[in-house]
């Protein structure tokens, strides 16, 4: 028996998130199904990061154990073959017995991308947030900067999650605008809570278009209240861009 990596891209449009659930079809769904058919196996994959419904990714992990004969870096053109063009395996290889991929430490950068312009872009609708008031990224920097560190982000966090600690580390957090019409938010952190990310994109709008300053932010962390921060922005301008492991890419 020997443990396998997958670094797993998707276009999240048309599933209901990545952990298998009663109603829709799911990221984490399809790769049970396509290994398990073509490895002759029971196969449970074990996602890194649950992404939401409509949320995309360029880099989340899963493992998986199995007795194929396949090469492991084989592994990745043969299950390719069978996926539907919106899911794509980028690497297979194995890993020690032990390696998990949400209980290893690890980095996580996600990217929230907003177009910003007065017309939306049909060809960018699936993967951007169209957004037409003009943002002011320069503020928007000046508040992001307040989230790196260790802090309780409780009021950036879904009322809906059973999670007790709500203390999370952010190693980064930055607004640029990359292009004319294009703004983008990146956040690397060690763990996220549930909708960490679009929340803090919808405060950051805010702050872009003046209903709150960069100086709010510090108030809103202490307030530890989710009704203090700003909007969960929509889905689908968030891409999950890829995880860091401790010793290992």
């Amino acid at each position: 028996m020997k443990r396998i990596k997958l670094v797993v891209a998707y276009d999240g449009t048309e599933y209901c998130g990545w952990q298998v659930q009663p109603s829709g079809i799911t990221v984490e769904e399809v790769l049970n199904r396509e290994l398990s058919q073509l490895l002759g196996e029971k196969i449970q994959v074990v996602g890194a990061s649950r992404t939401d419904s409509g949320v995309h990714s360029l880099g989340n992990v899963a493992v998986f154990d199995t007795n194929t004969r396949i090469p492991p870096e084989k592994l990745c053109y043969a299950l390719n073959q069978r996926l539907p063009e919106d899911i794509v395996v980028q690497s297979s290889c194995e890993v020690e017995r032990d390696f998990h991929p949400r209980k290893c430490y690890s980095e996580k950068t996600y990217e929230y991308r907003i177009l910003n312009r007065k017309i939306p872009l049909p060809t960018l609708r699936r993967y951007t947030y169209f957004y037409y008031r003009d943002l002011d990224v320069a503020k928007m920097q000046r508040a992001a900067s307040c989230l790196v560190g260790e802090h309780d982000f409780k009021s950036f966090c879904s009322v809906r999650t059973s999670v007790e600690d709500t203390v999370r580390t952010i190693l980064s957090c930055t607004v640029e605008r990359t292009a004319e019409d294009m703004v983008n938010i990146r956040v690397t952190g060690t763990g996220f809570l549930y909708n960490m990310v679009r929340i803090i994109a919808g405060t950051l709008i805010l702050v872009g278009i003046g209903e709150l300053e960069p100086e709010d932010m510090p108030g809103i962390l202490q307030q530890r209240e989710r009704s203090a921060a700003g909007p969960t922005a929509p889905a689908h301008g968030l891409t999950m861009i890829g995880i860091v492991y401790g010793g290992m890419g």
